[in-house]
């Protein structure tokens, strides 16, 4: 991984804070609760997986939604491989990647069965129901040149207000043009401005119920040919 990383600076013992967004990277409640809730649920799944699934996000953080959605994979009895590709600009050293994913006892075992790729530095990991592409750098500048087209995306930049760059109309209209007829985006912000850069990029946007304290988040789709977004 790459040199420039992240500064973390730990709240208690599990929930590790970006001090370069002063924004904690889950759920100071239940991260692994709110990775459910949104990003799993608000995606549809398990139900829409099947095997060559591709599962896109811009955030990779400390690695939680990969951890989770690997877990559900497994559990709901798939076949074949997921995919799941994510976009970070400021990766987390292996350390802390590890050490925030120990606060998640549900999920230990395929977080050990991944710590050594992380302590390797690497950014891609093949298992025989795994497809991993960590893509470093501003996903301003990388997506667009992504050749991949995700089933579903995790919307999970740092907050709208403290990591704006993130959620700007152009880019959402690339996640737009990375996402496969009828694929979803999920997300745990509401913010008017997301949603209408979701919408304005050819997504059905949908305010839904949010985690925890938070009121409401954001799912879209975007139609299939012959579809108008509404």
């Amino acid at each position: 991984m790459q040199d420039q990383q992240s500064q973390v600076e730990w709240r208690g013992r599990d929930v590790p804070v970006s001090t370069r967004f002063d924004d904690p990277y889950f759920s100071l409640e239940d991260g692994l609760a709110e990775t459910a809730h949104v990003f799993l649920h608000g995606n549809g799944l398990p139900g829409r997986l099947r095997s060559g699934f591709h599962v896109a996000e811009l955030g990779f953080g400390t690695g939680l939604n990969l951890l989770a959605t690997l877990d559900l994979w497994r559990r709901s009895g798939q076949v074949g491989t997921l995919r799941f590709t994510s976009f970070e600009a400021f990766a987390l050293p292996a350390p802390d990647m590890i050490r925030a994913q120990a606060a998640f006892p549900a999920l230990s075992g395929i977080a050990t069965e991944l710590a050594p790729f992380w302590r390797a530095g690497a950014t891609r990991i093949a298992l025989p129901d795994l497809e991993f592409t960590l893509i470093e750098g501003d996903a301003r500048d990388t997506l667009p040149g992504w050749g991949g087209m995700a089933d579903a995306w995790y919307l999970d930049g740092f907050s709208p207000a403290k990591n704006p760059e993130l959620w700007q109309p152009a880019l959402m209209q690339e996640v737009a043009r990375h996402t496969a007829p009828g694929g979803t985006a999920a997300t745990y912000t509401a913010a008017g401005f997301v949603r209408r850069g979701l919408q304005s990029a050819g997504f059905d946007v949908t305010r839904a119920k949010g985690h925890g304290r938070k009121r409401h988040m954001t799912t879209a789709k975007k139609p299939v040919e012959g579809q108008v977004a509404q």
